[in-house]
């Protein structure tokens, strides 16, 4: 008699056939080129990790005794109240590379406020962690989801924080009890969800060593194609883990490596916007709001649904747009174009993790969307809004007809500048380099990962009661002032059947102008402007080890007709040096907005 096998996800599996010997080693091959990528880490920096989680959890508990020893509550009220931390995101689902942040869920019982835990929090981290371990804190009070970012001995935390509706939260609490939800605010779900969904998704996945292999690989893929990230546009960490997680579901027998070349055919050639579901949608009392396109229109919009399996079920790539979309779907064909002829033995696997060629060939033109501020902290607030509205900008340029692609690179580029002036601010938002300090090199703003910029960029906090801190006036004069940039990059294709000339100035000008009007915006401390850039103008810091900047094609001229004679000729075509006076104190020309559009 057949055993019935365990249906997986929404749909029976298409195959449980056991690995074959070949599959075996191509699965090996690409563990070991993860590890030549760097993509795990030695085992001595995961106890490290996971010392210091039992460490934080000591402190969630002692914390939570705190706050009740405040409000004076009974004594086996305190030693019953609890507290337990939570991990999520890449580290909860065990695919994250060296050097990650880990995120984690402090979750105390009712009696515990937001504002307890910015009051007490901190002194208690410090006094319970050894002398000097915590080499940076950041608390963004200010945040919807409470958070305190912190640096322990080399190890980056998130520290957010919630509650729940009950009088005490014991050690063996299981987050995924649907139960925990009642009497929550949005706020409080929200914090919640990514543990409920980080469980939830590793309990839906056949072999979790093969998903976590499988992951590894396709995130690292997503990074280095640069269609990775939330905010502008693609799927973010967790979006391409559930994806994954429905390749897992159809074939529950496989190795990680045959599930990373079915993922590219499957989800390359996927029937969008049918969504991704990895279970299906349940009920709850409490009547949360969740993801269903007949009862919520703005549900039937989202172009590439996949759709978290904890309730309350939502859309986690709500941002996709018909580029990035395009984008998405073009580098999957590539990519199984790569694993298929690594299938049959004509590449490696280090080809499918070959870096993407965004500013070294992809494109000719580029919209740069520099924003500043004359304060760090500032700069950071406004260029986390600035972040957060540079994709309405994209869809005002997607629905011009001479623009085919318009895509937003998935990083800002921070810079700071010395300007004595106006002029000199003016020239930095135009693109000009040569003011930009040359002790302070330029990150990225995913490498910076400053807490205030992440939530304003990710609708975590509203940017106008983040602290702007101090500010100087650049006053006309000898002395350098700092100016802090971000940079986002457009790049732009023309669309093939367009014979008309590149024109985005009145797009530019309205979103431009829609930013510097809201509060966040203020005169004289934020700038913001958006500058026209050729791929040969591009700064060199946007380029990699080993890449080169597009050089300029010139122009083939007609052939100079031969002099006639007895005609004068002027001094350059005599073939003579010819000596022009420098012009000085003049600025250096850089490229602007014309009405007509991008000039040469």
């Amino acid at each position: 008699m057949a055993v019935q096998q365990r249906q997986w996800g929404t749909t029976p599996s298409i195959s449980w056939t056991l690995p074959t010997e070949k599959e075996i080693l191509q699965d090996e091959e690409l563990t070991n080129e993860l590890k030549r990528q760097g993509q795990y880490e030695v085992p001595g920096e995961t106890q490290k990790k996971q010392q210091l989680l039992i460490q934080l959890q000591k402190i969630a508990v002692e914390f939570v005794k705190h706050v009740c020893r405040k409000n004076n509550l009974p004594e086996s009220v305190i030693n019953s109240a609890g507290g337990k931390i939570f991990t999520y995101g890449s580290y909860r689902l065990g695919a994250y590379a060296p050097g990650a942040d880990i995120d984690t869920l402090v979750v105390a019982p009712r009696h515990v406020t937001r504002e307890d835990f910015f009051e007490y929090m901190p002194s208690i981290l410090e006094r319970m962690l050894p002398p000097g371990a915590i080499e940076e804190m950041k608390p963004v009070p200010e945040a919807y989801v409470p958070i305190i970012k912190l640096m322990i001995s080399g190890t980056d935390i998130d520290l957010n924080f919630t509650r729940l509706a009950i009088s005490s939260v014991p050690w063996d609490l299981d987050v995924k009890d649907t139960n925990l939800l009642r009497g929550l605010d949005d706020r409080e779900l929200r914090a919640l969800n990514g543990p409920r969904v980080a469980d939830e998704l590793l309990e839906l996945v056949p072999q979790k060593k093969t998903f976590r292999t499988a992951l590894r690989a396709v995130k690292l893929w997503a990074q280095r194609r640069a269609v990775y990230g939330n905010i502008v546009g693609f799927p973010g960490g967790v979006a391409w883990g559930m994806l994954v997680a429905r390749v897992c579901q159809l074939y529950p027998q496989a190795t990680g490596s045959v599930i990373v070349m079915k993922f590219f055919r499957i989800i390359g050639r996927w029937n969008w916007p049918q969504p991704i579901l990895l279970k299906e949608s349940e009920d709850h009392p409490i009547q949360a709001r969740v993801w269903n396109p007949r009862l919520y229109p703005t549900d039937k919009y989202h172009m590439m649904p996949i759709i978290t399996p904890a309730y309350p079920a939502m859309c986690a790539t709500h941002n996709i747009g018909p580029t990035t979309k395009k984008i998405i779907i073009q580098e999957l064909e590539r990519g199984g174009d790569i694993t298929d002829k690594i299938s049959f033995g004509r590449l490696k696997w280090k080809d499918l993790f070959a870096k993407h060629t965004y500013f070294t060939k992809d494109y000719k033109y580029y919209l740069s969307i520099i924003s500043g501020s004359t304060a760090k902290d500032a700069q950071a607030a406004w260029s986390g809004f600035v972040e957060s509205k540079v994709r309405l900008l994209v869809q005002a340029l997607e629905g011009q007809a001479t623009i085919g692609v318009a895509r937003l690179f998935n990083k800002g580029f921070a810079r700071e500048h010395r300007c004595r002036n106006e002029d000199e601010i003016q020239a930095v938002l135009h693109g000009d380099m040569q003011y930009q300090a040359t002790n302070v090199k330029t990150e990225t703003t995913d490498k910076i990962n400053d807490p205030r910029h992440n939530a304003i960029a990710e609708g975590n906090a509203d940017p106008t009661t983040i602290t702007n801190g101090h500010s100087e006036t650049v006053s006309n004069g000898n002395e350098p002032h700092a100016l802090y940039t971000t940079t986002y990059y457009v790049g732009i294709e023309l669309a093939q059947d367009s014979t008309k000339k590149l024109d985005v100035s009145a797009e530019s000008k309205d979103w431009k102008e829609q930013q510097c009007r809201t509060t966040n915006f203020e005169e004289g401390r934020n700038y913001l402007n958006i500058a026209a850039t050729r791929s040969y103008d591009l700064p060199l810091d946007v380029f990699g080890p080993g890449e080169e900047r597009p050089t300029r094609v010139k122009k083939k001229l007609p052939p100079k007709k031969a002099p006639v004679p007895g005609q004068k000729r002027n001094l350059s075509a005599s073939g003579m040096e010819v000596w022009r006076e420098a012009k000085t104190n003049k600025r250096p020309r850089t490229r602007r907005w014309s009405p007509t559009g991008i000039d040469d």
